[in-house]
């Protein structure tokens, strides 16, 4: 185990068209700000596994990642989720597993903040966040910018 620091797995979810150059640049977002809030370097990175929903079928989340430049020496994997009645189209679910120290931030966005809203961290009681105002949070957490979209 690395000096004080301690296994410790990090969820998060981005919600994606499916389209390759945006599911591309959503993995990537999601997990810059996972790293990026929960100070954890890709050295202490273990192995991430990313789930989604059928309807996102354009391209892979961990080829994409691994194609940005990210997380090379990291172990990918990514899975279909379950096919559920209820569950929210067009998401990206990831589950990494990293050494660091401190309690982990788990990271929903661009739409997925309605999967957790408990989990979802307001910029101004987090020093960590990124430029995303307070405003724009509830807006997402409320309505998916994707609902709407008819590109399945």
């Amino acid at each position: 185990m690395k000096r004080g620091k301690r296994l410790k797995a990090l969820r998060g979810a981005t919600c994606a068209r499916n389209e390759k150059a945006d599911i591309t640049l959503q993995v990537a977002a999601l997990y810059d700000e996972l790293l990026g809030r929960n100070r954890c370097r890709e050295e202490d990175l273990v192995s991430l596994i990313f789930s989604v929903t059928k309807d996102l079928n354009a391209e892979n989340p961990a080829a994409a990642l691994r194609r940005s430049g990210r997380a090379t020496d990291t172990a990918l994997f990514a899975v279909q989720e379950a096919d559920a009645a209820e569950a929210p189209p067009r998401i990206i679910r990831v589950l990494a597993h990293c050494y660091m120290a401190g309690e982990p931030v788990h990271i929903y966005r661009n739409g997925a903040e309605s999967l957790r809203p408990d989990r979802v961290r307001l910029a101004d009681s987090d020093p960590m966040a990124y430029t995303q105002t307070n405003a724009l949070k509830r807006e997402a957490a409320s309505a998916s910018p994707y609902k709407d979209d008819d590109k399945v």
